[in-house]
């Protein structure tokens, strides 16, 4: 995987974690399921890279 893809999902699924629990904190359910489903988003892509490295070599 590229460190600068890597890079990005793991900020992608970081920023969601902070993002659901700022959400629970604060009781906004909205805000809480954009964080799970960002951090869904960013092991989606980090998934589909380990894929690709695995198929490379």
């Amino acid at each position: 995987m590229g460190a600068g893809k890597k890079i990005k999902n793991v900020a992608k699924t970081s920023k969601g974690k902070v993002k659901e629990t700022t959400g629970k904190a604060v009781g906004n359910e909205s805000l809480e399921a954009k964080g799970r489903a960002e951090q869904a988003l960013g092991d989606a892509k980090q998934a589909g890279q380990k894929a690709k490295d695995a198929l490379k070599h």
